[in-house]
């Protein structure tokens, strides 16, 4: 296969996973149905498509609540990233030196922080009626943007920086086609385009791991109301069976099989968006 027939066949594959995951969002029910004990454990085949709880409760709604939970944080933490990369690489073809390295040493410091516990600290400082995955998602996306920015400068800079530009510019391009379309659009969206899917696909198991905590811990989420569920319920429902005769198999399935769809989305996108 050809690269231009794989980015066209990964960008086809990313297009429906986002199909996928938008209509699971937008039809997400505001709380589980009523259970009916009748069904509890029911499997796919006897309520379709995922089967049912120990309740009862269709797992499509587990599903439905779970990308509602880490749909628009993840999306606006990776637009966020891409954002930042786009500037720094700008920033690369138009700063000083001296701006250059200020924006790198700042990178350097931001980067060097550890995620996970500057979440942490965030998510238990912020009031209770404040909490939610978009704050959590938002500091993620500035803590990934230096490498992001890093990044897209070094490709800036390969190009030639400042010289790139100033050639352009003397074959009489306009300033918005020089850094709209030969800048961004042809040699920095690789870098940007794959850096704002990984931080989707971050922010999604940022969520799982978050909720997975509060579950275990019998605590109130930090990502999403306790009227909702997360995707980590499906795997807190669906693990013992691995180890217990419980028939929730088909829980953690459907959990894992949504967690994929999510990482064949983020690479999708990666090899969509790669340089011709």
């Amino acid at each position: 296969m050809s690269g231009r027939s794989a980015r066209w066949v990964a960008l086809g594959i990313a297009l429906v996973a986002i199909l996928l995951l938008a209509g699971l969002a937008l039809t997400a029910p505001e709380h589980l149905a009523v259970p009916v004990m009748d069904r509890a454990y029911a499997g796919p085949l006897d309520l379709f498509p995922f089967g049912a709880d120990a309740r009862g409760r269709p797992l499509l709604e587990y599903a439905q609540q779970g990308t509602r939970v880490i749909a628009l944080p993840a999306l606006v933490a990776g637009l966020m990233v891409m954002a930042f990369g786009v500037a720094g690489g700008l920033l690369a073809c138009v700063a000083s030196g001296t701006a250059n390295t200020l924006i790198q040493a700042l990178g350097e410091v931001v980067g060097a922080l550890p995620r996970m516990l500057v979440v942490l600290v965030v998510a238990l400082v912020l009031p209770k009626d404040a909490r939610g995955l978009m704050p959590l998602a938002l500091v993620w996306a500035v803590l990934a943007a230096p490498g992001a920015m890093d990044e897209a400068a070094s490709v800036a800079q390969r190009l030639g920086g400042a010289r790139f530009v100033e050639a352009l510019r003397a074959h009489g391009y306009s300033g918005s086609r020089i850094f709209g379309w030969h800048v961004v659009a042809l040699n920095l969206r690789p870098v940007v385009v794959r850096q704002g899917a990984e931080v989707m696909m971050q922010v999604v198991f940022l969520e799982i791991a978050l909720s997975y905590l509060a579950v275990a811990e019998e605590q109130p989420s930090f990502t999403h109301a306790d009227s909702l569920v997360s995707w980590a319920d499906l795997l807190n429902l669906g693990y013992p069976a691995l180890v217990l005769d419980v028939p929730t198999l088909h829980a953690l399935v459907l959990g894992l099989c949504l967690i994929g769809t999510i990482a064949v989305l983020a690479l999708s996108l990666g090899v969509a968006a790669r340089a011709r």
